[in-house]
C-alpha cells in the first residue's frame, strides 16, 4: 500500500522503514502521509507490541526533500500552512504512539530526520551517525521538530545548535541526550533486538500508561493537583487485569501472559 515504506513484522515487532535511500530518505508530502497513516494503523494493531523506525541505505533521514520544499516556496501562506500542519501531525503521531517506538539511527539524521529520531520514545545511533538543525542554513528554522528536540535536548542545548546549524556526531548526540546509545555499526542491530527484548517484557497498558504520565508530569509543579493525578493514575491502572496478572505472575514465579513464547 506504500510507495515510500516498507512495514516489517518480525513477531509482535513492527519496523517501518523509510525506503527512499537514494534521496537519503527526504520526506516529501507523499512520505508523510504514508508515515502518518503507518502509524496510526500499527499504533491500532493488538498484535504489535514494539514500533521500530529505520531507513534503508546510508541515511537515516536527511530531513525535507529540497525539491518539496523549493515546489513550497512557491507556494502561497495557505499551502505552506497545509504542508507544515501536516508534518507537525506526523511527528506527534509518532510521539504520541500508545506503544514503544525506537529510533534506529544508522546514518545522517539532519533537520527533520533529527526531529524523527527525538520524537521516538528510544533513540540508538550507529558510530556513524550525525545530526543537524540546519534549518538557518536554508534561511528557516525547526519549527515542527522543535517540542520533540526540545525534550530530548532541553533549551540550553537548542539555543546552541538551532542557530549554529553545527553537525553533532553520535558520541556528542548521547552527551546532550538527543539519543540512548551510541554504538559501533556492527552492533547497532543487536542493540535494537537488546531494547526491543526488555520492552517485550513490559505489560502494554502499563506501557502505554506510563508515556501518558510522562506527558501530564514533565515540566509541572509538584502541587496538590498533580499528587492527586498521579494518586489516580496508579490506583486506576492496579485495578486492570493486567496489573492483576502480573503481580500474581511475579508471586507465582511464572512469566506473564503478555509474554509470548
Amino acid at each position: 500500500m506504500f510507495t515510500t515504506l516498507e512495514i516489517e513484522l518480525q513477531g509482535t515487532v513492527a519496523t517501518i522503514w523509510m525506503n527512499r535511500p537514494d534521496l537519503h530518505n527526504a520526506f516529501d508530502e507523499i512520505l508523510i502521509a504514508e508515515l502518518t497513516a503507518a502509524c496510526i494503523a500499527l499504533d491500532d494493531d493488538n498484535d504489535v507490541r514494539v514500533v521500530v523506525l529505520a531507513g534503508r541505505g546510508k541515511s537515516f533521514s536527511a530531513g525535507a526533500d529540497l525539491n518539496w520544499m523549493k515546489r513550497a516556496a512557491n507556494n502561497g501562506i495557505a499551502d505552506n500552512l497545509n504542508d507544515a500542519r501536516a508534518l507537525a501531525q506526523m511527528l506527534r503521531t509518532i510521539a504520541e504512539m500508545k506503544k514503544p517506538t525506537i529510533a534506529r539511527v544508522q546514518g545522517a539524521a539532519l533537520g527533520g530526520g533529527m526531529g524523527l529520531a527525538a520524537a521516538c520514545d528510544i533513540a540508538v545511533a550507529s558510530t556513524k551517525a550525525v545530526f543537524a538543525t540546519s534549518e538557518v542554513k536554508f534561511g528557516i528554522i525547526p519549527s515542527a521538530i522543535s517540542p520533540y528536540v526540545l525534550r530530548a535536548i532541553g533549551a540550553r542545548q537548542a539555543y546552541r545548535y538551532f542557530q549554529s546549524a553545527e553537525r553533532i556526531d553520535a558520541a556528542r548526540a548521547r552527551e546532550i541526550g538527543l539519543v540512548h546509545e551510541a554504538v559501533e555499526p556492527e552492533q547497532l542491530e543487536a542493540k535494537v533486538q537488546e531494547i526491543v527484548d526488555a520492552l517485550l517484557q513490559g505489560g502494554p497498558l502499563s506501557q502505554a500508561a506510563a508515556k501518558k504520565l510522562i506527558r501530564a508530569v514533565d515540566g509541572q509543579k509538584v502541587n496538590e493537583t498533580l499528587v492527586e493525578d498521579t494518586a489516580h493514575r496508579i490506583a486506576h491502572l492496579r485495578a486492570t487485569p493486567e496489573a492483576r496478572e502480573g503481580i500474581s505472575a511475579f508471586l507465582d514465579k511464572r512469566t506473564p501472559n503478555w509474554i509470548g513464547e
